[in-house]
């Protein structure tokens, strides 16, 4: 429309001069609105020029950007989707973290009471996904019998007053584990076989811990039972098929002494199945 308008006065110009007497002056000062509408055609032609340019560069970075998308498998719409589904993805993935940050606190107090009962001689570490205490099976048995020593009475007491005393503890469900080592059960005993003494080992381990008894003054040693409740403990047998050092086709005297131990397993709840690798 510029470029119209600008060619529109140079030709009425041109006709008015050629239609009409003039003097010298006027002639000059013709020449001069001619010559500046002159010079601002040709700026105006520059400036489409230029911005013709532009826009076909423009075009053509959009073309590319496009082609780009499309070799990756991508279009525009389905790029804005995917981002979508990204973002929700990352929300998502943010509030998992943060509840399992919470639950992963959690069970770093819950460690950190259980550390109490280090000084009775027990390990609380985290294994197989769970918090387990563990209880060397040479305090609290004698060899290949059931019944516990006076030292494991008096350990377990001490882990019981632990754990009843403290209300979260006391409103967790344990798994009471009795392990052997992989020395064969000699035949004919009373238990047939490792299965069988490990089993009886934590029956009579959970046994104690949920024994309401309490302590004759006068008989001599005599230990209160644990007092635990009941509905929230459990007993299984591993025999040798679940060893913390060696193999169960291997194992040196060493191996074997760490193998013969009762576990205390802390069962999570549903919320809480997370990797408790990171406790340490």
């Amino acid at each position: 429309m510029r470029k119209f308008l600008v060619w529109s006065g140079v030709t009425a110009l041109a006709l008015a001069l050629g239609g009409c007497g003039h003097t010298d002056e006027e002639m000059a000062a013709k020449q001069r609105e001619i010559d500046k509408l002159a010079a601002d055609l040709k700026a105006a032609k520059a400036q489409i020029a230029d911005d013709q340019s532009k826009f076909s560069e423009a075009q053509n970075a959009i073309d590319k950007m496009k082609e780009q998308l499309k070799q990756a498998g991508l279009s525009l719409d389905k790029s804005q989707g995917e981002a979508q589904k990204l973002a929700q993805a990352l929300a998502e993935y943010k509030q998992r973290a943060d509840q399992l940050a919470v639950i992963e606190a959690r069970f770093r107090e819950l460690r950190s009471k259980l550390d109490k009962l280090n000084q009775f001689g027990v390990k609380v570490v985290p294994r197989n996904n769970r918090l387990v205490v563990q209880l060397p099976g040479d305090i609290l048995f004698d060899s290949g019998k059931d019944e516990l020593k006076q030292q494991g009475k008096e350990v377990l007491s001490q882990v019981a007053e632990v754990i009843r005393s403290d209300k979260d503890l006391n409103n967790r469900y344990f798994l009471v584990a009795g392990h052997t080592d992989n020395v064969r059960y000699p035949a004919g005993g009373p238990f047939k076989d490792n299965w069988g003494l490990s089993l009886m080992r934590a029956r009579q381990v959970t046994l104690f811990l949920v024994d309401d008894h309490k302590a004759d003054p006068k008989k001599k040693n005599d230990v209160a039972g644990g007092g635990l409740n009941p509905r929230r403990w459990a007993a299984v047998g591993y025999a040798e098929f679940d060893p913390i050092a060696g193999t169960v086709e291997s194992q040196t005297k060493d191996d074997g002494q760490k193998n013969r131990r009762v576990e205390l397993v802390v069962q999570p709840n549903v919320e809480e199945m997370l990797n408790l690798g990171s406790i340490k």
